[in-house]
């Protein structure tokens, strides 16, 4: 973690307490601080900066010195639609995405989406691995996560109010490519990204799927001749918005 973010109730005056074992064994082992040390910190859904380590213990950490001056990088316009994966694989694609500054994520049921998915525990965790993302990527400010079971009604009643530039779907056997489709833009538009990204789960989404979102104004675009394993789609398109 880049950053120990804590809720607000662990701030008090000009104090803070890191209560959460795992980032007390942090502190601890991986920075290797001692009581005098600068930690950089942040407040969830407030601000970051440092504070100097007052007191360790094995179940605290206390803070003093508390100076959160900086605001949060700001979040990417962006929606991402992703077909609800695997459970070992969720928690790596909720960071990433956390990390990234995805504004909102939607996890969608597909035809290739299995059932038992929806029934692991790993569903509970997700705040888990949000702030696990913010940590990394220096943020405080959580993405909107949304869980859609039934793909068809989303598509059709809600996904077109949540497109406020364009949209593309992830399908590896478009003729299009994400640059040919970035070109297609007209001068006044000047390469804007889309502000909503469809990605398919392993096996991608199946033609039904794809019609469905067309009808949506979802343009389908390949990103190479390669077809990726989800988390790897994911990075190399969501990466488009850090360049």
């Amino acid at each position: 973690m880049n950053c120990i973010l804590l809720p607000a109730t662990n701030f008090s005056n000009d104090s803070a307490v890191i209560n959460e074992l795992s980032q007390i064994s942090h502190v601890n082992k991986v920075l290797g601080a001692t009581v005098g040390d600068t930690l950089k910190i942040g407040q969830l859904e407030g601000h970051l900066g440092t504070a100097v380590i007052k007191s360790i213990s094995a179940d605290s950490i206390q803070l003093c010195d508390i100076q959160l001056t900086m605001a949060p990088p700001a979040k990417l316009d962006l929606t991402v639609v992703l077909a609800l994966p695997r459970p070992k694989v969720l928690r790596r694609l909720i960071m990433d995405m956390t990390a990234l500054g995805v504004r909102d994520i939607i996890l969608i049921n597909s035809y290739r989406t299995q059932k038992s998915y929806w029934q692991s525990p790993m569903l509970e965790r997700l705040d888990e691995f949000v702030l696990e993302g913010l940590q990394q990527g220096v943020d405080t400010i959580a993405p909107r996560i949304r869980l859609e079971k039934r793909f068809k009604p989303f598509v059709e009643d809600e996904l077109a109010s949540l497109i406020t530039n364009r949209a593309i779907v992830a399908h590896p056997y478009s003729d299009l490519s994400f640059a040919q489709y970035l070109l297609q833009q007209t001068p006044q538009q000047s390469l804007r990204l889309p502000s909503l990204v469809c990605i398919g789960a392993e096996g991608g989404w199946i033609d039904y799927e794809i019609e469905l979102l067309a009808a949506q104004d979802c343009t389908a675009v390949n990103i190479g001749p390669r077809i990726l394993r989800t988390e790897a789609a994911v990075n190399a398109i969501l990466g488009q918005w850090l360049l």
